[in-house]
């Protein structure tokens, strides 16, 4: 992986080109992005292809953050989807999808909120196709999820945090159930 000075060269090229105004104006994005763990259950195959039960969805994201070097951080979306049937599992798939994501000059609560709010809206996109392929790859329909506002959620999880005079910190989405 490039040092830290080679992670941000797009970031250094966008604001001294003048695409945010003046120098010092903030700036973030996605550096770079990846799966960084991928498990793919079917631990009742080939019986579960004649089940003709529809499975209940059972599913669940968490948001991490933490520092790298410098400007730095890794973003980590991770995703859990359990499909079960009053037989048993159909399938089980957990994604850890993660990004580099590098920033300067943001104010501590902007950085909070792209860090746990738009990176994970820009990654999933990428994790759903993910985990339409491993649930295709494993011998069922592909399971398409519906966009997720992440916004919306993060304002939500900060306001219950304030109510309770919480630390933000790990965001933990609940999933629903389909």
């Amino acid at each position: 992986m490039a040092d830290e000075g080679d992670i941000l060269t797009d970031l250094d090229a966008a604001q001294n080109n003048g695409a945010n105004g003046a120098d010092n104006q903030p700036v973030a994005g996605i550096v770079s992005q990846y799966v960084k763990d991928l498990s793919v259950e079917n631990p009742n195959a080939p019986e579960s292809f004649r089940w003709d039960q529809q499975p209940q969805i059972d599913l669940q994201f968490n948001i991490a953050a933490r520092p790298l070097e410098g400007e730095t951080h890794e973003v980590e979306l991770k995703v859990n989807v359990t499909a079960k049937s009053d037989r048993g599992n159909v399938y089980l798939v957990e994604l850890s999808y993660c990004a580099v994501v590098g920033m300067r000059n943001l104010p501590e609560e902007q950085g909070h909120m792209f860090l746990y709010a738009e990176a994970p809206r820009l990654l999933f996109p990428f994790a759903r196709r993910v985990l339409s392929d491993a649930t295709r790859d494993a011998g069922f329909a592909p399971l398409v999820l519906d966009p997720i506002d992440f916004n919306g959620l993060y304002v939500q999880q900060m306001q219950q945090r304030q109510a309770q005079g919480g630390d933000p910190g790990a965001m933990s989405i609940p999933g629903s159930e389909n």
